[in-house]
């Protein structure tokens, strides 16, 4: 695999790319390198020149510029369960979140919150497959760059942050 680290307003994330498309993205980090030893440890192992129009896409995207984060994506690494919660989270609109209960239900596998929400947490590409817009029921409920991090972009999207410190209230 080979990868790419890109500067956001958010910090510096890495890319992971191969022949079938995006594969690995890494959260915010705080230097270049601390983004590219969590690629290497996840198997990247070539600086790539070109990552497509990944890099701007996440810049214009993190600057509220733009909604739009699709391309190709290889989201192959998964089991199958964990595959169908990704595709379950790219098709949530921006704006809007909804909690693990919720994408149990929608997989039709209503008895699945917590394996959802183990699925969510392996997500290998946070942000462009929107984790962040899965939430508890009574909360934000946990991301692994932080509940900060996880605020930040659900602010970004225009998701209404309710009156109880970490409530999201949506369309979810």
């Amino acid at each position: 695999m080979k990868f790419s680290i890109v500067e956001t307003k958010l910090g510096w994330i890495g890319l992971g790319l191969n022949g079938c498309g995006l594969r690995l993205l890494t959260l915010p980090a705080a230097t270049a390198a601390a983004a590219e030893g969590e690629l290497r440890s996840h198997g990247a192992t070539e600086p790539s020149a070109s990552a497509g129009d990944w890099p701007e896409k996440l810049r214009r995207y993190l600057n509220g510029e733009s909604a739009a984060l699709s391309g190709a994506l290889d989201l192959e690494q998964g089991t199958a369960f964990q595959r169908q919660v990704w595709r379950a989270l790219l098709a949530i609109p921006r704006g809007e979140t909804r909690t693990y209960r919720q994408v149990a239900e929608e997989i039709e596998r209503p008895r699945a919150a917590r394996a959802v929400g183990q699925a969510v947490a392996a997500n290998p590409l946070p942000i462009v497959v929107p984790c962040h817009r899965v939430v508890s029921g009574h909360g934000l409920g946990g991301y692994g760059g932080g509940l900060a991090l996880k605020k930040k972009l659900l602010k970004l999207e225009g998701a209404v942050l309710g009156g109880r410190e970490g409530t999201i209230r949506g369309r979810g």
